[in-house]
């Protein structure tokens, strides 16, 4: 039985790692999709992808830093499908890296912009559309990174993921009542352009590799799986949670 058979899902973050794998499983498992991301041209090729598999899905690129882009991708799925019951903000950046005592203005204010402003600005236009049928699921896309375990030189990442975790138990508390469920996934490291961009060499993938019970890092499908279980009704009593698919990285110390 397909697990989110006829649920309309946003999926943002959609063209490339994390969300592009969980649009593929969530088409996969019956819902129809809009995926959202700055390129179009990749969003096109998963649209294309999910299409010739059997799937339904729209395209809609933009920023999600701007409020507009949060409306527009809400009307395109009530436009096109009808209805809202799942929404995944997984649209996230690195920002600016190194010693946080060089860390610009802007730079700090680009990773809290994207990360947190933009997660907050899907969900409030995520959320209104879904009260009005009394039901939904919204997810965000957090990190063990300044939760269970720290790096030195990402300052804006941390503090911006962190935030996620704050504003996942509040919106949980707000709107629970009125049937929406609000819950974070905490990755540990996941082989994404992210994932390279942090750690580019051999050394520094093999450390950080080392820092997981598992002694691997995760394929962007194995946390789709997690998103998944959140989305669908197998997680119906199931919010307010950071829900850690981190490999063990919060429990290893050898």
């Amino acid at each position: 039985m397909e697990r989110l058979s006829n649920k309309v899902a946003i999926v943002t973050g959609a063209s490339a790692g994390i969300g592009r794998a969980t649009a593929k499983l969530f088409a996969a498992e019956g819902a129809k999709l809009v995926v959202g991301a700055r390129r179009h041209s990749e969003l096109d090729e998963l649209v294309a992808e999910i299409k010739a598999e059997g799937g339904n899905a729209v395209a809609l690129a933009g920023d999600v830093r701007s409020e507009d882009y949060a409306k527009a991708l809400v009307a395109l799925a009530v436009e096109t499908y009808g209805r809202l019951d799942v929404a995944f903000n997984n649209a996230g950046t690195l920002g600016e890296a190194g010693p946080s005592t060089g860390v610009s203005e802007q730079g700090w204010n680009d990773a809290i912009a994207i990360n947190l402003t933009g997660s907050f600005l899907g969900a409030k236009h995520q959320i209104a559309e879904m009260v009005k049928h009394g039901a939904g699921s919204v997810i965000f896309t957090s990190t063990f990174v300044g939760y269970s375990f720290a790096f030195p030189g990402v300052a804006a990442y941390a503090a911006s993921k962190a935030g996620l975790i704050g504003l996942t138990q509040a919106l949980a508390a707000e709107f629970g009542q009125q049937g929406v469920r609000v819950n974070a996934i905490l990755p540990g490291a996941v082989d994404t352009d992210m994932y390279h961009e942090m750690n580019n060499t051999p050394e520094s993938q093999s450390f950080i590799t080392n820092l997981h019970a598992l002694k691997r890092v995760a394929a962007p499908e194995k946390l789709a799986r997690s998103v998944l279980y959140l989305a669908s009704d197998d997680s119906a009593f199931v919010t307010g949670t950071a829900s850690l698919v981190d490999g063990g990285a919060s429990i290893t110390r050898t």
